[in-house]
């Protein structure tokens, strides 16, 4: 069965260049560790990247440089090191750094702004205090968490009152001679950091386990990974960066947000928008009640986007305008849309696309078994398969992904909740969110992960939420909030880029083991600290107020409204999950045998599963532009012009993304207000 478009595929396999020749996808390894010197550099970049990071998204608030797949914050450090080493090559030839060391150094970027974003940090901190902060009497959080709760998990006193300085100071930032309350935080920060471990040393194991399938195998594009191989192998800058369209590609977002910036400075100049909200324009029936859409454009997602194959694009852009076009017939004929608890989609689009994650997930898996069966047979010593250009043995990657899955279960058990809630909730999030969220990213390109459900709408399907007791919601609602809410900055897409980007250097990739575990403990230690002290020093309510307050306080909202039997309106509407859910599986199998079947088939089934996420919303414009660009381009230019363009596109993303670091530093450093970039 197909799932990726072979001649657009070859095409885009073509245009490659340098980057094909420099990165085999096959490649026998000479070296076999990371220089000290990469080691060194790219630890101080990604404790400046965490920094980084947490000024921009949590501080300024207006520009998120570390939640994409595809991180300005990380992306900039690179452009960064890559200009400061060929400066020192000017001075002696002993200080130069080479593709490898630029590579290595950018992975640990990589990694640590995504752990210090959405990924973990940035939702893992205020949800410890979210609880505590705000319970009050009319929510009655107090009576139904609190009890529920065990002390190691919060560093508030469950036993006090809601006033105590660690709740209060946290948003309000301390008095003159107040101690930050470290001690407090020191056994929460334990008990969760063990399960974040766990759960990304799971994502190391399946990155380890996959890639041989993916980029071996299957030869998914990786577009993400294009740019900084792009970058990394033209060191001399004797082709890409001499290239006119690539320069004339960063000038316009360049011009474009040098004017939005200067318009914030000077609110007489003119503005130069990027995003319009639909809604705002449709204020009669059935239109007004249309859910949220928006036209943005982002010239690094047009740049990233070119490189798809034509059907993927087609199919993001025409499943995302389908959906609004069923509601729009559903409300018509007055049927009750209601929206997905926590997430923008119509009910009856997130329970089609619950079908549609479930039969990708089951679909990745069978067109993979020759290759599972070998790595089984491996772990399981039956045969001898040559694993060594793998991030880590197959052995040691299968039992360590079966051990991670089972002690997180136990964890979550000795945490109160029940162990089939655990097992179901982590089989759910690794094996099907994950694994089609890093699938997105692979073959579609998608800057940004977000689903539309969490293994808790699965179970509402079966059971009455109610029947799973108070101590199971209340460990629900922490788990779901730290890792199945917001997709963003998911850290199994970078390690898989990870994986792609090691064909450019001339190390073995198991020496990227240690380059991830350094980054993503730098970024953990660093990023954590600066989360709790940053607050308490300046006051959480002055900074970002969706991640401090308003999204861990979405997630304890929604699961206060399943203590009692048929509290929320869904109950209403129960019908629409599971007809729809079954709609979903149907059309995601006819959508795969049709691709199957016949190669001209234009629909991809991974469209239609991201149809109703945040990430559609954002991007689903985007990608109909970069469709008519790249059609007319390949039609009436060939392969080519296309080839040629090519330098153009990615020069829209280096513009864009490099403008966003650079206004991230004068916000920091001269507190000049940044204007908001169009991926938010």
């Amino acid at each position: 069965m197909r799932m990726t478009d072979d001649t657009d595929n070859s095409a885009n396999s073509k245009d490659l260049g340098n980057i094909r020749k420099f990165a085999p996808s096959q490649v026998v390894f000479s070296g076999r560790f990371a220089s000290a010197r990469a080691l060194i550099i790219g630890s101080i970049a990604a404790a400046a990247t965490s920094y980084l990071v947490m000024q921009a998204e949590m501080v300024v608030s207006s520009i998120r440089v570390g939640f994409l797949q595809f991180p300005p914050a990380a992306f900039g450090m690179l452009l960064l090191v890559t200009m400061l080493g060929a400066l020192s090559r000017l001075i002696s030839t002993k200080l130069r750094l080479s593709s490898t060391d630029l590579i290595v150094i950018y992975s640990m970027c990589l990694v640590s702004s995504m752990v210090s974003s959405h990924g973990v940090v940035e939702k893992f901190v205020p949800l410890l205090i979210a609880p505590g902060y705000g319970a009050n009497s009319s929510n009655n959080w107090r009576e139904l968490f609190w009890d529920h709760l065990q002390q190691r998990q919060v560093p508030f006193d469950l036993h006090g009152s809601t006033n105590q300085l660690v709740l209060t100071a946290f948003f309000a930032r301390l008095q003159r001679g107040e101690q930050i309350p470290l001690t407090l935080w020191v056994t929460p920060l334990i008990t969760w950091g063990v399960l974040i471990v766990l759960v990304l040393f799971a994502f190391l194991c399946l990155a380890a386990i996959l890639r041989k399938q993916w980029v071996d195998n299957e030869k998914l594009s990786f577009p993400l990974a294009q740019l900084p191989l792009e970058i990394t192998s033209d060191l001399h800058g004797k082709n890409f960066f001499r290239s006119k369209p690539m320069w004339f590609g960063v000038a316009i977002p360049v011009v474009v947000f040098t004017v939005k910036a200067f318009h914030l400075i000077y609110p007489v100049l003119p503005d130069i928008p990027l995003s319009w909200i639909i809604n705002d324009y449709l204020t009669s029936p059935p239109w007004n009640n249309l859910a949220h859409t928006m036209v943005v454009i982002s010239f690094a997602a047009i740049g990233f986007f070119f490189l798809l194959p034509v059907d993927i694009l087609f199919s993001i852009w025409f499943f995302f305008v389908l959906s609004r076009v069923e509601q729009l017939v559903a409300m018509s004929y007055n049927i009750n849309t209601p929206v997905m608890p926590l997430y923008p989609s119509p009910l009856f689009v997130g329970y089609q696309t619950i079908g549609a994650y479930l039969v990708l997930a089951g679909y990745f898996f069978v067109i993979a078994r020759p290759h599972f069966r070998k790595v089984f047979d491996a772990a399981t010593g039956k045969t001898k398969v040559d694993d060594s250009q793998e991030l880590l043995p197959y052995r040691f990657a299968f039992w360590g992904l079966l051990a991670s899955v089972a002690a997180s279960s136990l964890y979550l058990w000795s945490m109160g909740m029940s162990l089939w809630i655990a097992v179901s909730e982590l089989i759910v999030f690794l094996f099907v969110i994950a694994i089609v969220m890093a699938r997105s990213t692979a073959e579609a390109g998608m800057l940004m992960t977000e689903t539309t459900f969490r293994p808790v709408d699965i179970l509402r399907m079966f059971i009455p939420l109610h029947s799973l007791g108070p101590v199971n919601l209340t460990q629900m609602a922490f788990f779901d909030n730290l890792f199945l809410r917001d997709q963003r900055g998911l850290v199994l897409t970078g390690m898989l880029d990870i994986s792609k980007m090691s064909d450019g250097a001339k190390i073995n990739r198991r020496a990227f083991v240690p380059v991830l575990v350094i980054g993503v403990m730098i970024a953990l230690v660093v990023s954590t600290y600066l989360n709790i002290c940053v607050p308490y020093q300046i006051g959480g309510a002055r900074m970002d107020g969706w991640m401090m307050q308003g999204s861990p306080q979405c997630t304890w909202t929604d699961y206060q409204n399943y203590f009692a039997p048929g509290a929320t309106s869904l109950s209403q509407n129960a019908w629409q999950m599971p007809v729809f859910f079954s709609v979903g599986v149907v059309i995601t199998l006819i959508l795969s045998a049709m691709r199957a079947a016949y190669f001209w088939w234009p629909l991809h089934p991974l469209g239609y599963a991201l149809s109703g996420s945040w990430s559609t919303v954002i991007f689903w414009f985007p990608c109909l532009v970069a469709w008519m660009l790249k059609a007319l381009s390949l039609r009436y230019g060939g392969m080519s012009f296309y080839v040629r363009c090519r330098p153009f596109f990615l020069g829209l993303v280096i513009g864009e993304f490099g403008m966003a670091c650079i206004l991230v530093l004068l916000s920091v450093w001269f507190k000049i207000p940044p204007p908001a970039f169009p991926w938010e």
